[in-house]
């Protein structure tokens, strides 16, 4: 009784103090991509929620969207607050839907990361010098949008000499990290990219994931993904997100489940220019992923 009670008095006290700002706010919508099955992340997510609505007085609720293009639609029409958006994805939506960075992934200690290229194991695919010379390989890959997926490979790949990609692989877009794993299990495609090591999250599944697919090169360095929120928030209710969020940090419970649905580790501060690099490469694929 005495918890419901505070929950309830922060909620009144929040909504006194958002309408005091000139925003009112009285649900926050989270919106994330899958990068496993959408169904288990809406469910992992569920702890966040009341975790959120408790620390910020107000219902959060988290949805799945379809792909990165819907996220931020869906921040730039203002019907998600929050956005779990990759480092390309942030890139497009600043730019399209004026959203701000306001937080960034740890993994590991760190806050970069690498995409990887992975092959089955009795692949004669050895290196990546062997995905320059063959013609006709199936490239399994999450989304067009997707960071580590497809964008930073593609413009390794272009670097080291392929002037087409769809003249040189057969692309095949799967939704999500983990559906690129399945089709090299199930022998549907010849590489894979992913973000470092997607063989984790079918691990449970398939307990030799790590002997039967074997990984043949990585890309440079990537920013982490983001937490970024829409335009038109209040920047009382943008550091009430922020200091909500950093909190997971001393949280076990919390960050076990970030972990569950993106391997995060930790939470840290995060500016739009950390993002420059990513800009760099957007540059390179803007006409074709505008069509």
């Amino acid at each position: 009784m005495l918890k419901r009670f505070v929950f309830l008095f922060a909620l009144v006290l929040s909504v006194v103090t958002l309408s005091a700002c000139g925003d009112e706010v009285d649900e926050l919508v989270m919106g994330f991509i899958p990068s496993q099955d959408a169904g288990n992340i809406a469910t992992t997510a569920e702890p966040l929620e009341e975790f959120l609505s408790e620390e910020l007085g107000i219902p959060v609720r988290a949805e799945v969207m379809a792909d990165f293009s819907g996220l931020i639609e869906a921040m730039r029409t203002q019907q998600v607050d929050i956005g779990f958006l990759n480092p390309f994805g942030f890139v497009q939506a600043e730019d399209r839907a004026d959203v701000e960075v306001i937080l960034k992934s740890i993994r590991h200690g760190d806050d970069f990361y690498v995409a990887q290229y992975t092959v089955p194991a009795d692949s004669p695919i050895e290196t990546l010098d062997d995905l320059i010379a063959t013609e006709g390989l199936v490239w399994a890959y999450p989304d067009d949008l997707s960071t580590s997926g497809f964008l930073f490979p593609a413009k390794q790949l272009m670097d080291m000499g392929i002037e087409n990609l769809d003249n040189h692989f057969q692309r095949l877009r799967v939704g999500g990290h983990d559906n690129a794993m399945m089709q090299l299990v199930d022998g549907q495609a010849d590489f894979a990219t992913t973000f470092n090591d997607a063989r984790d999250t079918l691990e449970e599944e398939f307990p030799n994931i790590h002997e039967d697919l074997r990984v043949i090169g990585y890309t440079d360095a990537i920013p982490n993904d983001t937490i970024s929120v829409r335009s038109e928030l209040s920047d009382d209710l943008k550091q009430q997100i922020t200091d909500a969020f950093m909190s997971l940090n001393e949280n076990e419970e919390m960050l076990a489940i970030m972990n569950e649905i993106y391997t995060w580790d930790g939470i840290a501060v995060a500016e739009s220019s950390d993002y420059d690099i990513v800009r760099e490469v957007f540059a390179q694929f803007e006409d074709e992923l505008s069509n």
